[in-house]
């Protein structure tokens, strides 16, 4: 709500360009007006100031506006295509648990404190990652984890802000509906290592093929972590199963509560992050066995008669549900089928709908198609769009069901006592997006309630 006195603004946005609301801020008493190009009239007794792309200078002047709250505290960024949340939110767990007031910018919520604010974007507007950071400040945070999300990095939106480090996970196919394509979006998430200063460090997951790619041109202090490969951060896993991991860190064996091998290269990651900070592995070490994930990751139940597995997760790249899948896998016993309910978000990259279904076809003995967030799609085009990239030798095991409620429902009664069904794609979500409309849903809560109803 612009006001008297205030400078106004003008973003160009993909739906809606602020420049045609500048004479509407003048009307109600705005004194500056900053934006890429001058009204035609311009008014004498206005400051007009003209950039050449103001998205990209918003996050310099939210800096400025807020006395550059970032430099206040220890900022760690985390970008990559996967494992994001979950990175964040266990440096956050742990640097509390060191006990340090911390704060926590994700996907999943934003965590002032002890206080909870709600998370609308990966990566907030530039003015308000500024606010939270200053709130941050005010509560006394010593430390704040965020995610770096290329359309973030993109949009200028980290602009203006002081990282002590930046971690990269890993990179595949995603947001190409944004990026147009993949050496775009790579470029992006190389910027913010480039962006990085030579007081920060860059902590590269080196397993990844694109690992190093990251580091070529950053001042930061560059460092990596990995599982197969030689690494500053070395690990090894020994265990992997229902009861967690038991990991070996350069040298030392720990027992951790989370599951798969994706699990562990955010452990490292975390481990890594936590010394380069400062921090003795002594005193690490034991809050890490205790991490638990973020909600929607790997979050699984067990129906309480037939024990029938049921595993969350926020998996909507094929990438991230080969690995949910080959983790289900590994974990299951002869006997145990795996059950995959999946779907598409509408409006988005649709190159990556195939190629969902036939990795789900792959790697499940029985495939549920459905609704994700079609938004303003029509849902049976991208659940049709999702099975075109089945193989017909594995069409009979695929089901298309477009109501993802009665979809989870369908998928629970066909598993055994034992089975293992995996609801991917939505994870921590509660929300399902139709026609512009947001309607309360969660995977989670449906599931459970679905479980406590079988055989009743």
């Amino acid at each position: 709500m612009v006001t008297k006195g205030d400078a106004y603004i003008a973003l160009p946005g993909t739906i809606v360009d602020g420049h045609n609301f500048i004479e509407s801020a003048l009307e109600k008493g705005a004194s500056c007006i900053i934006c890429n190009n001058l009204p035609k009239n311009l008014n004498s007794n206005i400051t007009y100031v003209q950039l050449q792309d103001v998205k990209l200078q918003l996050g310099l002047m939210a800096a400025n506006f807020y006395e550059h709250p970032s430099k206040q505290i220890k900022l760690v960024g985390v970008t990559g295509t996967n494992g994001k949340t979950s990175t964040v939110t266990l440096l956050h767990q742990l640097f509390t648990g060191l006990g340090y007031t911390c704060g926590l910018l994700s996907t999943v919520q934003n965590i002032i404190g002890n206080k909870v604010v709600q998370s609308t974007h990966t990566t907030p507007d530039a003015v308000s990652i500024n606010k939270l950071i200053q709130q941050f400040v005010d509560a006394g945070c010593s430390y704040v984890f965020m995610e770096v999300s290329s359309h973030a990095l993109h949009q200028g939106r980290v602009n203006g802000l002081q990282f002590a480090g930046g971690i990269f996970s890993n990179i595949t196919h995603d947001h190409l509906d944004y990026h147009q394509t993949f050496e775009a979006y790579l470029s992006e998430k190389k910027k913010f290592f480039d962006m990085l200063p030579s007081t920060a460090f860059a902590l590269s997951n080196i397993d990844d093929k694109r690992g190093m790619i990251m580091l070529q041109n950053t001042a930061a202090k560059k460092m990596v972590y990995a599982l197969k490969n030689a690494a500053d951060f070395k690990g090894k896993i020994l265990e992997d199963n229902l009861s967690g991991l038991v990991l070996n860190i350069n040298s030392t064996d720990v027992h951790c509560r989370m599951i798969g091998e994706f699990n562990a290269y955010n452990l490292l990651a975390v481990y890594g992050t936590a010394v380069l900070l400062g921090k003795a592995k002594e005193e690490i070490l034991p809050i890490l066995s205790m991490l638990q994930g973020a909600e929607g990751r790997f979050d699984y139940i067990q129906s309480p008669i037939q024990k029938i597995i049921g595993i969350i997760d926020y998996a909507h790249t094929p990438d991230a549900l080969i690995n949910v899948l080959a983790t289900i896998q590994k974990l299951r016993n002869n006997n145990q089928k795996i059950l995959t309910l999946v779907g598409c978000g509408g409006n988005r990259d649709a190159t990556k709908r195939p190629i969902m279904a036939m990795v789900a076809a792959k790697h499940s003995d029985v495939v549920m198609l459905t609704s994700d967030n079609p938004r303003n799609e029509e849902p049976n085009a991208i659940i049709e769009q999702m099975y075109a990239g089945v193989p017909p030798h594995q069409q009979q095991k695929c089901m298309q069901v477009v109501d993802r409620k009665e979809a989870i429902k369908i998928i629970c009664n066909m598993a055994q006592a034992g089975d293992i069904i995996l609801i991917a794609g939505k994870g921590h979500e509660k929300y399902q997006e139709i026609n512009g409309v947001k309607n309360p849903f969660d995977d989670k809560q449906i599931l459970t309630q679905t479980f406590e109803h079988l055989q009743k």
